[in-house]
């Protein structure tokens, strides 16, 4: 045994001890509940609100699904509304998904700026998933709870709460602890003894919450809108092609993703000068990009203008209903109007790049000696490390999500493959700063 250890059980038993510890870890499991409630109706609320806008006032005007110029004036209240907010409100609604995943500076401050822009942004059909607001609410929301009860207000106290109710929110909406956990680990960057402080009433508050938000949607039977993929058939194995085939998807898939994020970067810098009118302009962008899609093939426009993660299930369970047109469409239009909204709206980059991975992975698994499984399991993996660089939550994702044990070594490989193609690539623009509140 190192000298090390002796010191590091001291310090972690001296941490434990601590009344100010034990009374916050309390309060990290306790918010693990009304997070977890606030999070289940702001998922809901979304989903809701979406469904109406797409599908209940598209069918009451006549139509059997929304026609293609319907992305166009949704959009543009869209980019209006989040101007709005971008330029009066604290926090100009929240983070820049432009600059990838991020933990840390919660505030209740910034609580209203985040839930308006988010409802102006993901409903009406940003090309953007719910994660990353969902984190801000969460944080902002466990500060906001220790406040109420007169708790300490201390520099760690904020650290420790705002990763537990960030925790909380991430477990409901990747829909599971462990992810939530791992995740965290990595965002946050610690180790030793202060790794075991921060995760402990983390996991606390996203296991409590966990159970909360599921039993909470069965009984209310409302839905929110979850990650889910169906692929068909079964798979066993890999064999030298799947590999071979899923290295190169996973390089592609990288490539792709690193463009789009350099590209929404610039888009925010481009922004950042006149907020309200620019946001305005790369919003409507989006919606055009929907719209030519729906002209061009026929199809639904919010298979564009969307998160992605309904139409992901969609494409999984079902992959022979897209052509191979479509999908090279559905790709090209989604990927510019995600670049789009990375750097003008506000939502979190994460649940889009899925989309485009799995969606490169289907187009790519007629190669020959390539299963679908093992394509579509390259795709999404090096989109998930593409955009969190973070591996092993990538990897836990990919294989939760798909839950199919055979191809993780696979998942593994591209995650690795997509990080260092990643960091070969030119840096692009740097991370974009909010614009200042006029």
């Amino acid at each position: 045994m190192s000298s090390a250890q002796p010191v590091e059980s001291a310090r972690l038993a001296d941490v434990l001890k601590g009344p100010g510890y034990l009374k916050t870890l309390l309060l990290g499991a306790l918010v693990g509940v009304p997070v977890s409630l606030v999070s289940f109706w702001f998922l809901a609320g979304m989903h809701e609100l979406q469904h109406v806008l797409w599908s209940t006032l598209p069918h009451s005007l006549g139509w059997d699904a929304p026609p293609w110029w319907w992305p166009l004036p949704l959009l543009l209240v869209s980019g209006v509304l989040v101007g709005l907010v971008v330029t009066h409100l604290t926090g100009a609604g929240g983070h820049i998904p432009a600059n990838g995943m991020a933990m840390g500076g919660a505030s209740t401050a910034v609580l209203p700026g985040v839930v308006l822009a988010a409802a102006a942004s993901l409903p009406l059909g940003a090309v953007l998933g719910p994660e990353a607001p969902l984190i801000a609410l969460g944080g902002g929301l466990a500060l906001l709870l220790r406040d109420l009860a007169r708790g300490p207000s201390t520099p760690q106290t904020t650290a420790l709460l705002g990763a537990a109710g960030a925790a909380a929110a991430i477990a409901a909406i990747f829909g599971s602890p462990l992810i939530a956990g791992v995740l965290l680990i990595e965002l946050v960057g610690v180790g030793g003894v202060r790794l075991f402080a921060v995760m402990l009433p983390a996991l606390l508050s996203s296991g409590l919450g966990a159970l909360v938000f599921t039993g909470f949607g069965r009984w209310t039977g409302l839905e929110t809108g979850g990650l889910t993929t169906k692929l068909p058939g079964t798979f066993t194995r890999l064999d030298a092609p799947d590999v071979a085939w899923g290295l190169l998807i996973a390089v592609l898939v990288a490539v792709v993703q690193h463009r789009a994020m350099s590209t929404g970067r610039a888009v925010a810098a481009y922004v950042a000068g006149r907020p309200l009118m620019r946001t305005t302009l790369c919003a409507l962008g989006a919606g055009v990009c929907a719209a030519v899609y729906a002209l061009s093939t026929g199809r639904d426009p919010q298979e564009v203008a969307s998160s992605g993660q309904a139409t992901m299930a969609t494409l999984t369970a079902d992959p022979h209903a897209w052509g191979i047109g479509a999908l090279i469409a559905v790709l090209l239009c989604k990927a510019v109007g995600y670049s789009l909204c990375l750097g003008s709206l506000r939502g979190g980059p994460v649940f889009p790049a899925l989309f485009l991975g799995a969606a490169t992975g289907l187009l790519l698994s007629p190669l020959p000696g390539l299963d679908l499984v093992p394509a579509v399991a390259a795709g999404l993996a090096a989109a998930a490390a593409g955009v969190l660089r973070l591996p092993v939550s990538s990897a836990l994702l990919v294989t939760v999500l798909l839950g199919n044990l055979a191809v993780t070594p696979l998942i593994i490989l591209a995650v690795v493959a997509s990080l260092i193609t990643t960091e070969l690539l030119p840096a692009g623009p740097p991370k974009a700063l909010p614009p200042a509140k006029a």
